[in-house]
Formats: C-alpha cells, sequence, structure tokens
C-alpha cells in the first residue's frame, strides 16, 4: 500500500496523539503534571532521538533536566497493569477481529551488572548465546489490518525469586514466584480471555511448542494454535509406541517421492513474499488429546534456497481446516519479531535506566501504547491504488508513519 504524506494528514496524526494520550492519562493520574509528562513522554518516543534514555528524551521534548521522565517511571503514582488494559482496548478497537491471532515470543535486554530486575545469565535471543540479559515473554495481537504487542511479563531466573534481599531491592512483588517463559505466556492467555480479545490462534515458536502445559491449556479451552516444535516432540507412531516428529520426514524420504512438497508462501517478509516447500501429514501426540472436533497436524517446511533447512510445526485446529489456512499461520509468527525490531529499534524498548519492577512495566508499556499507536495510524492510511486513475500520476510512495 502507498499513500500520499500531506501536511493535513500529519496534523492529524498529532491530533490523534494528543487525543490518544490525554484521555488514557486522565483516569490514570491525580495530578496534572503527571499527565502532561506522560504525554510527553510517549511523544518523544516517537520522535527521532538516537538513543532514547531519560536525558535525551527530556532534552528533545524540551524539559530542562530528565527528572520528569524520571520522576514517572520511578516515583509517581500510577498502575502499568491499567495503562496495559488501555493498550490493549485501543489495539482491539482499531484492529480487531472475530479470526485474529495471538503470537508469543520473548525478547532479550543486554545489560550490564546483576542489579537490573531479572538481569541473569541466561539464553539471549538476540545473539543466540548466553548473555547477561533480561528476557521479556511478549504477546502480539495480528489481524488482517495489523499487529501490536497486548501484553507483557518480565521473567525471573530462580536465583531471583529465591533470593529475598534481591527481591526487596528490586521492588518485586510479594505474590510473583517463579514461572517458565510458557507459564506465563499461560498467565498471559488467562488475561486475555478474560477480558474478551478475539482469536482463534496461537503462534508462537518451538520454546513454546515443545512446552506440553502450553499445549494442554490450549486444549482444555478449545485452542487452536500453530506452534513450531522440536524434532524430538514425541509422536505416537503407527505401529504403536513412541517416535520423534522427525522420523516423519525420514520416513517420507525414503520413499524418494518428490512430490510430497508443495511451494507455498507464508507471508510477506521485508524482502518480499516467503516461499517455501511445505508437506504434512495428521498425527497423535503422545499423552495428549486435541480437543473435541480438533486434530493435530505436523506441517513440515523445508528452505527452497537450502533443503537441509528444515522446521517443524504442530497444528491444534478444527476438524476439516485446510492445511493452506495452518501455513499462512505458521508464517504469522515473525509478526511479533517485527514488532520487537520496531520497539527496540524505533522506540527504545530496551534502552531504559530503570532497575526496580515497577519502573520496567511502567517504561515497556509506555512503549506498547507508541508502537499501537503506529500501527493504528498505519492501518488507517489512505491508499493511493484505490484512487482514481487520473489522480496521484505523479506522486512517489510515501513514507509510514514515524
Amino acid at each position: 500500500m502507498t499513500c500520499s504524506l500531506t501536511y493535513d494528514l500529519v496534523v492529524s496524526w498529532d491530533a490523534e496523539l494528543s487525543a490518544l494520550t490525554e484521555r488514557i492519562a486522565g483516569p490514570m493520574f491525580t495530578r496534572p503534571e503527571p499527565r502532561s509528562t506522560f504525554g510527553d513522554l510517549v511523544r518523544a518516543l516517537l520522535a527521532d532521538v538516537p538513543r532514547k534514555n531519560s536525558w535525551q528524551l527530556a532534552d528533545h521534548i524540551g524539559h530542562i533536566k530528565a527528572h520528569r521522565f524520571e520522576w514517572l517511571l520511578n516515583g509517581a503514582k500510577w498502575d502499568a497493569d491499567a495503562l496495559r488494559d488501555e493498550v490493549r482496548a485501543y489495539v482491539l478497537h482499531h484492529l480487531g477481529r472475530p479470526d485474529g491471532v495471538l503470537i508469543a515470543d520473548d525478547t532479550s535486554a543486554i545489560k550490564k551488572g546483576d542489579r537490573s530486575v531479572g538481569v541473569a545469565r541466561q539464553y539471549c535471543g538476540l545473539t543466540g548465546q548466553v548473555e547477561n540479559c533480561q528476557v521479556m515473554p511478549m504477546l502480539t495481537y495480528a489481524a488482517a489490518a495489523g499487529h501490536a504487542f497486548v501484553n507483557r511479563r518480565l521473567y525471573l531466573p530462580e536465583d531471583w525469586t529465591a533470593d529475598p534481599d534481591r527481591r526487596r531491592q528490586a521492588g518485586v512483588p510479594d505474590e510473583v514466584v517463579f514461572a517458565t517463559k510458557p507459564h506465563l505466556v499461560i498467565d498471559m492467555l488467562i488475561e486475555e480471555i478474560a477480558a474478551g480479545t478475539p482469536f482463534r490462534y496461537l503462534c508462537g515458536d518451538s520454546g513454546y511448542g515443545r512446552d506440553p502445559d502450553l499445549r494442554a491449556f490450549c486444549h482444555d479451552r478449545q485452542i487452536g494454535y500453530v506452534l513450531a516444535v522440536p524434532v524430538d516432540l514425541p509422536l505416537i507412531a503407527v505401529r504403536g509406541g513412541s517416535e520423534p516428529v522427525g522420523h516423519l520426514l525420514d520416513r517420507l524420504l525414503a520413499h524418494g517421492n518428490p512430490a510430497i512438497w508443495e511451494r507455498r508462501a507464508c507471508g510477506q517478509g521485508t524482502k518480499g513474499i516467503r516461499l517455501y516447500d511445505w508437506t504434512s501429514l495428521p498425527v497423535r501426540l503422545a499423552e495428549q488429546q486435541p480437543a473435541p472436533g480438533h486434530a493435530h497436524t505436523v506441517l513440515i517446511r523445508r528452505s527452497v534456497t537450502d533443503p537441509a533447512e528444515i522446521e517443524f510445526f504442530l497444528a491444534h485446529a478444527p476438524l476439516g481446516t485446510p492445511v493452506t489456512e495452518l501455513i499462512k499461520l505458521a508464517g504469522l509468527r515473525w509478526k511479533i519479531e517485527e514488532n520487537n525490531a520496531q520497539s527496540k529499534d524505533l522506540l527504545g524498548l530496551t534502552q531504559y535506566q530503570v532497575r526496580k519492577w515497577t519502573p520496567w512495566h511502567r517504561h515497556v508499556t509506555t512503549v506498547m501504547l507508541a508502537l499501537a499507536f503506529l500501527a493504528v495510524t498505519q492501518a488507517a492510511l489512505p491508499n493511493d491504488n484505490d484512487a482514481p486513475a487520473d489522480q496521484g500520476k505523479d506522486r512517489q510512495p510515501s513514507p509510514q508513519p514515524p
């Protein structure tokens, strides 16, 4: 889609942003100063600031010092979960559809020292190795019009949850206990169900697909999913017993039939349409039954350029669901990776200077609001492709919203 960028359009974005932050800030803050500072923070996060720490954001927005932003995140009285609920409501109002999809993934923030809440030597998806970092499971809502974060969690390793002094210094609430990343996603799904978020499927990578408790949660609540899974995921073998999902491909290839593969697109990427070779098989999952009226299917994806690059997906879907629909769902996982990248590169998701539990949630949720505004603004852009033939002949494609 392309659109023509006009002065009136840019002015309308500014007015919509002001109206959005004023509407949300009104009930959250009892005093006018934090309401104004909150609006300034969202506006600064959306601006072209090289590094989005409190000092540079304050300098851009015209504050003499950074203390107003620092106080908003660290000292003022307001509820980050209430803001999260507002972000969700805003996203669903503009982008929500009955066939929406929730996508789970975690992102990392590399940090120095050991005082920032949740920081530890742990696997970092950003670099693919063990780093001193924080890990944050996120939940994106995706529909035809766009996609944006609607929920978040901070993963606390057991070394953190078992250390009372460390918890107290970081302001971790007493009720917070150790939970694996898949269980944090379950907690977020419970919140989305309670909020009435309209979605039909859950998507995620193999870190979530391998977890039996997350799959069981979806089975119990008749939630469809398309999750990447590891090659050792146990299935019920044709002749009984158990076999890893990787054996399915071995058996198919043993017959030497190239017709098992079908080339299909699974979404639009930064470099164009994502094309892969696909095949699928109905399966039974060891020790887990699908929900009534549902079935399990394994999708096997092979790279077009490197046939040795194989990935497995486990689908839990209503009986009769076309495989083409499951393939499209498998491709939706990239939407949350786009949100992670946009939030880091454009909005300063991991450039915070806060160390405690409450300020962390305030910063991340404010970034979620900024990302939601971008997603909603982009969804509302006029499409020049629909203009009459004699209009816009000499126009160039305009940039996306800030």
